[in-house]
Order: structure tokens, then C-alpha cells, then sequence
């Protein structure tokens, strides 16, 4: 059933990785603390919202963030089912984070950087995670490994550890560590300095 929003549907959107890793490595690498402030950009339906809601229990947040308005309302339906009232999704581009400046501990943007770079929106979505991002704070990228698919995106969209080090170092982000994922992804985890 195509609808308008889907006419608008940003690339990737409806599509999630979490299926395709393992989440018990990607939680146990972030270790996320009870009580903090987590954004999850360019969250789509927001599997990896909704893990994180229930990591940092009823005293954190998690701001979903997307375009993709079909995506953040079975969200919302998702969220309010299971009781995740710490989850809060918020419709906005990349480009224009509506949180305040220094607010968030971690932010996570799943399999979206390689999106963004191919739109030419990685700069806009950069800055405002940089802003948003308190000093000390992490940002945690999961993309796929630079081999080819399916599944994913096609090989030459794809980013390597090393272009995902050179788009983030320059907004103040200093590496922390790079984890397999499974057979098709990998994590990589920054400090804003």
C-alpha cells in the first residue's frame, strides 16, 4: 500500500540491521549505564531505540530520531505496547537534531552514516551530533563491512573503519575501539573530546 510518507521514504528506511548482528556483542561493547541519555539517529523503527529503552531503564532516555515519519509511528505503537516510556521518538533530518546543545551521553547511528555520505548530508548530521554530544560523551557508528552484499548496500556505498575514523576526527571524536558484529557489520565507538 503506497501512501505519501512512503513516496518520502529516506534510503535504507524499513530496512534494520539488528537482525544481521549480534546483539550481545553490541551491548556488551557499548555497556550502556543505567540512567543516561542515548540518541539514536536516523532510528527507523527503532529496534535498537527500543533495546537501549530497556538497557538504561526508567531513568534515562533514548531520543529516537528519523525523517521517516511511517517508521517513528510503529514505533511509537511499539513502544507504548511494551511500556517504554523512556523512549521518546522525535521526527527531524539528520541535519537538525531538536535537542538541546551538550544533552546526550551516547549516540548511536546505525548502518545511516554510509546513507548520509551517499545523500551528502554526513556533514549537516556530523555537526549536530557533535553539538548534541556532551564533551566526554560517545559516539557509537555501526556499518557494514566493506564486502560485498546483499546483504546491504551495495560495495561502493559501503564504509570502512578507516573512512568512518576520517568523516567523524574531524568534529572532535577521538576512536575507541572497532568490534566485529557478525558476518556483515562492525562497530566503532568514538570519544568527544
Amino acid at each position: 500500500m503506497a501512501n505519501h510518507t512512503e513516496s518520502h521514504k529516506p534510503p535504507g528506511a524499513g530496512k534494520s540491521s539488528y537482525d544481521l548482528i549480534d546483539p550481545g556483542t553490541l551491548w556488551a561493547a557499548l555497556n550502556l549505564p543505567q540512567g543516561i541519555t542515548f540518541l539514536d539517529l536516523g532510528c527507523g523503527q527503532g529496534n535498537y531505540s527500543l533495546a537501549a529503552a530497556e538497557r538504561i531503564g526508567p531513568a534515562g532516555v533514548v531520543y529516537a530520531v528519523d525523517l521517516w515519519e511511517e517508521g517513528l509511528a510503529a514505533l511509537r505503537e511499539r513502544a507504548a505496547r511494551e511500556g517504554r516510556a523512556n523512549l521518546k521518538p522525535l521526527a527531524a533530518p539528520a541535519g537538525q537534531i531538536p535537542m538541546e546543545s551538550r544533552s546526550v551521553d551516547m549516540g548511536l547511528m546505525a548502518t545511516v552514516l554510509h546513507d548520509l555520505v551517499e545523500a551528502g548530508t554526513a556533514a549537516a548530521a556530523l555537526a549536530e551530533v557533535t553539538r548534541v554530544i556532551k564533551a566526554g560523551g560517545q559516539l557509537a557508528i555501526v556499518e557494514f563491512d566493506k564486502i560485498d552484499g546483499p546483504p546491504g548496500p551495495p560495495r561502493h556505498i559501503r564504509l570502512d573503519p578507516a573512512e568512518v575514523e576520517a568523516l567523524v576526527a574531524p568534529y572532535g571524536f577521538a576512536r575507541q575501539q572497532t568490534v566485529k558484529l557478525g558476518p556483515y557489520n562492525y562497530l566503532i565507538t568514538f570519544m568527544k573530546l
